[in-house]
């Protein structure tokens, strides 16, 4: 039985939820800016993958982002094809609530967005962010190219020396190579834009990532 078991433990693959075939919907154009939340992109724009806690608010802030193209939130990380919400919330998804950020390398560096990722939530907790607990609330890189790995773990260890010297703990974040991205359902994309005074909580560490 899963029910009463540790929401912060990882799901096995076999006791993972099925899902199914047929993806949710998804709406023609971000609420924000009219652009679409599917691809295929402009030619030129890069996309990358974070996960790090409610995906409303981490949403938000990567989407005010100059050089940002347009952003959606979804699960990745995890078993379950085309999770609903409600599953990935029992903790049998294996899944992160993740933001899809499509950008503009010209205008924003994935380096810069990195250092972002790192200052908007706390990095050293494990699976949860403040109250809220659970492995959907992970700390998560998903990467799309073999560069942006490499980049995610040069900007973790850089991160890590820093938090050494403030006296905090280790890093807990999941980095890996992206396997698939799930979008969530309509009522959570841009649900900070349609609900200005909605819910938006993240714990940091209140320790700057060191820029050049």
């Amino acid at each position: 039985m899963w029910f009463g078991t540790n929401k912060q433990q990882m799901v096995e693959a076999n006791e993972a939820l099925a899902g199914r075939s047929e993806p949710v919907p998804v709406p023609d154009a971000h609420f924000v800016n009219g652009r679409p939340l599917e691809g295929p992109f402009p030619e030129g724009l890069e996309t990358a993958v974070f996960g790090n806690g409610c995906f409303w608010g981490a949403e938000r802030r990567f989407w005010q982002v100059p050089g940002v193209y347009t952003t959606a939130v979804g699960y990745a990380g995890g078993y379950t094809a085309n999770p609903s919400y409600e599953e990935v919330c029992t903790g049998r998804t294996g899944h992160a609530e993740v933001v899809l950020v499509v950008y503009d390398p010209d205008q924003v560096s994935y380096d810069d967005l990195l250092a972002m990722f790192w200052e908007m939530h706390d990095p050293t907790q494990v699976m949860r962010q403040g109250n809220d607990i659970g492995t959907q609330y992970r700390s998560a890189i998903y990467t799309t190219t073999p560069e942006q790995l490499e980049a995610a773990k040069r900007s973790r260890d850089t991160y890590q020396e820093v938090l050494n010297e403030a006296g905090m703990g280790d890093i807990t974040t999941e980095i890996a190579s992206l396997d698939s991205f799930y979008y969530a359902e309509p009522y959570h994309q841009q649900y900070l834009g349609k609900n200005p005074n909605g819910y938006d909580c993240h714990t940091t560490t209140g320790v700057p990532y060191p820029r050049s």
